[in-house]
């Protein structure tokens, strides 16, 4: 197999050309409820294949790389674990702030990015590195990938969620972003909401040309998944979301061999819309300096869906 070309050239540190995903998850925090953090925590233990005893992070660092609105930092820190959650956006750093004020918590939230290497070598190393659906969006994907990786201890995991490339579908996704960038501010949200009618009422009429009984179109909207996020924050970051870099698994998994780490599990969305989640472990070296190959011992079509 053959890796992916490398990154378009971008600025990835400057805050003005991201999408501001602050604003997003700050407007999210609004709905944020016990319900939601349960969900959040069964998602963790799905994805780092944990058991089902109350604290299964217990005594293990984790850091949250791209913490966002902070919810999967709590759900880590409920679940046992020592937390650590970084942000490159101040809003999100003040979003998961927030989320302790209300939900009790007392782990560092630091801003930074990771992009940044002195920044991400001032942190340590963690038994667990939690990226979902953040490197994606740095403008330099491989590289932001390579540098958070090296957050992971040897025998860590190093958990992530990227962009499943489509090919054509997801050039058209490229397009409805960079159209985003380009409307003026007071016309995004009549813009999410065209693309997410568009989106959502084609999935209800191919449900409901097939089987009676689906929700109807505004239902699907208002749904949430099973991450316990909101569908329609998370559509205001679909379509939103810049920079965008997409990968098919088998290129994940070569990158990640690559840099030492062997694949766990693969939770591949196959030709559906979302996210392909993916669980590494880092391998120790093996004398002579090497590592053994990477091979992917676990590949479930059930991925909960995601942004496209």
């Amino acid at each position: 197999m053959s890796s992916a070309p490398g990154p378009p050239a971008a600025d990835a540190t400057a805050l003005a050309e991201h999408f501001a995903f602050g604003a997003n998850w700050r407007r999210f925090l609004e709905r944020v409820d016990e319900s939601r953090i349960a969900a959040a925590e069964a998602s963790l233990r799905r994805l780092l294949a944990l058991d089902q005893t109350p604290r299964p992070l217990a005594g293990r660092r984790f850091l949250d790389a791209g913490c966002g609105s902070g919810l999967f930092s709590l759900a880590a820190s409920r679940l046992g674990g020592v937390v650590v959650g970084f942000d490159f956006d101040p809003q999100s750093v003040a979003c998961t702030r927030e989320l302790q004020r209300r939900f009790g918590g007392d782990w560092p939230v630091k801003e930074g990015s990771v992009l940044d290497a002195d920044f991400l070598a001032s942190l340590g190393v963690f038994d667990i590195v939690y990226s979902w659906g953040v490197l994606h969006h740095t403008g330099a994907m491989w590289q932001a990938v390579s540098r958070v990786s090296g957050c992971v201890a040897s025998g860590g995991d190093f958990a992530l969620a990227l962009y499943n490339d489509q090919g054509p579908l997801s050039e058209r996704w490229r397009a409805i972003k960079q159209g985003y960038q380009r409307v003026p501010r007071l016309a995004r949200t009549p813009y999410v909401a065209a693309i997410g009618a568009g989106y959502f009422g084609w999935r209800a009429a191919r449900k409901l040309l097939g089987r009676a009984g689906e929700r109807p179109l505004a239902a699907a909207l208002a749904a949430d998944d099973a991450r316990g996020m909101s569908r329609w924050h998370d559509l205001v970051d679909w379509v939103g979301g810049w920079p965008f870099e997409v990968a098919t698994p088998e290129v994940v998994v070569e990158r990640l061999g690559q840099l030492g780490f062997e694949s766990r599990l693969v939770f591949d969305v196959g030709d559906r819309h979302g996210c392909n989640e993916f669980l590494f472990r880092k391998v120790a070296e093996q004398p002579g300096g090497t590592v053994p190959d990477a091979q992917a011992i676990g590949s479930q079509a059930t991925a909960p869906e995601a942004s496209p």
